[in-house]
């Protein structure tokens, strides 16, 4: 909701504020009608939405509003996810879900946090938003039910190759405290343990044994695991219509994208969002500069590291993909050009300003079919 559309709303009118300070247990309400009115602030039970209601309620009875008051809402982004965004809409009330880190605190060395002062902090930035001050804080844009429950393919994936690591890990680990060097974790890895023997040529102890057997048990079932996703992704971009998949086709062509990328990019970001400029798209990912030019000092500090940590560290991968796999494109000429000739050091930095431009030339790619320039495109019949 931008500021014009929020100030022709309100246009005078008196609206209940109210933010939420969200735990597992307690709920605490704060509500208000104005800056110069002392707030409410009452506490009901975690997920109660009957007591969320009637608490709203009350603060209506308590202001001396009518039942019909437009009610505007926030709460801070965390584990609750946007559940109770989509039951407050389904009410009728307008929420912003905001992005904590955007919320401007208290810089002396130590300051007093409770949930008390944080609810009407929420409260204080929640009306200047209101009336316009879009820059008070950063507003969560919501996705869908569907857009969000198709995320979890590519996160489930993500999960399952970390815990195969930390088993294969795990179980060399347990080997080399025996002195005993396994390269590869091999299929007939439990029919090894029986030859394997220690530095003094005894065999394997029975506790060790056993545990390694069932840690091995756990790898090939997440291995399994992993198979299975693969082969449901590749059965649904042969045959699936959804605009999404189309979307990762697409991608798919571009040399060195490759399918777990394309599809991650889509599904995290291209197949729902709306962009309105490149700095939009590269804010999002958190690879935007931050500079820190005061006075005498001018420095950059590094990119922000804010937004989606997923995307973030899968750009890096593909940056050094294409700078691999497409040689001749704008993007790879640019930083061999500046990168080329430098350390490693150097190189990595120059890395992530790929992954920069690389993000901006897939959104442009995708949304205004702009093929990157130089870049070897496979096009299908």
């Amino acid at each position: 909701m931008c500021a014009a559309t929020r100030r022709d709303e309100c246009n005078g009118e008196i609206v209940l504020f109210m933010a939420l300070e969200l735990s597992d247990h307690t709920w605490k309400v704060g509500t208000t009608i104005s800056p110069a009115q002392k707030a409410r602030t009452k506490n009901v039970t975690g997920g109660d939405l009957e007591a969320l209601s009637e608490e709203i309620r009350r603060a209506k009875k308590r202001f001396e509003l009518a039942e019909e008051t437009r009610v505007v809402s926030c709460y801070e982004a965390g584990r609750e996810g946007f559940w109770i965004h989509r039951w407050l809409e389904s009410e009728g009330v307008i929420n912003a879900v905001v992005d904590p880190a955007s919320i401007d605190v208290n810089r002396r060395k130590r300051r007093a946090k409770t949930d008390r002062l944080d609810v009407f902090k929420l409260l204080s930035n929640l009306m200047r938003w209101w009336v316009g001050e879009e820059k008070v804080w950063s507003v969560v844009v919501v996705p869908s039910v569907n857009d969000e429950d198709v995320r979890h393919f590519h996160r489930e994936r993500k999960t399952l190759k970390k815990e195969r690591t930390a088993h294969i890990n795990r179980m060399k680990g347990l080997l080399k405290l025996h002195g005993i060097s396994q390269k590869k974790i091999e299929g007939d890895f439990v029919e090894q343990l029986g030859m394997l023997r220690l530095r003094d040529g005894n065999p394997l102890p029975p506790q060790l044994r056993q545990r390694l057997e069932r840690e091995h048990q756990r790898l090939v079932f997440g291995e399994s695991q992993i198979g299975l996703l693969a082969r449901q992704r590749s059965e649904t971009l042969r045959h699936s219509t959804d605009e999404r998949i189309a979307k990762v086709r697409k991608l798919i062509q571009l040399r060195g994208a490759g399918e777990v990328g394309a599809w991650t990019l889509v599904m995290e970001i291209f197949g729902w969002r709306v962009f309105q400029n490149r700095r939009q798209v590269a804010s999002l990912v958190g690879l935007t500069g931050t500079p820190s030019d005061s006075g005498d000092t001018d420095r950059e500090q590094g990119i922000d590291k804010a937004g989606n940590a997923h995307v973030r560290a899968l750009l890096i991968e593909m940056a050094w993909s294409w700078v691999q796999w497409q040689p001749d494109s704008e993007i790879t000429l640019w930083f061999n050009r500046k990168f080329g000739g430098a350390g490693k050091r150097h190189r990595r930095i120059g890395i992530v300003g790929v992954a920069r431009r690389l993000l901006i030339a897939f959104w442009r790619y995708l949304e205004q079919d702009v093929e990157p320039k130089g870049a070897i495109i496979f096009k299908t019949s």
